[in-house]
């Protein structure tokens, strides 16, 4: 659901040391991504999950959890139906 906005692209590669960083490089990318992944505030969207080398950001340090060269970040938007 999010590729159409990375022209269908799987994966992407930015530069951060951090998550915000790399939130941040991805909206230079794509605008209309980032209305997607962060509020107005720039808070995460609670609809999205944001994984950093497996791990949930928001039980580690939310938009401020480090990323180094090769972290692999994975940003899954939340499937709600019924």
């Amino acid at each position: 659901m999010l590729r159409t906005y990375v022209d269908g692209a799987k994966e992407i590669d930015v530069d951060g040391s951090t998550l915000r960083q790399v939130l941040d490089a991805v909206r230079e990318r794509s605008p209309a991504l980032e209305r997607r992944l962060r509020d107005e505030r720039g808070e995460l969207r609670r609809y999205v999950n944001f994984y950093v080398e497996g791990d949930e950001c928001r039980i580690l340090d939310g938009q401020d959890t480090p990323v180094g060269a090769r972290t692999e970040v994975m940003i899954i938007p939340a499937v709600a139906g019924g």
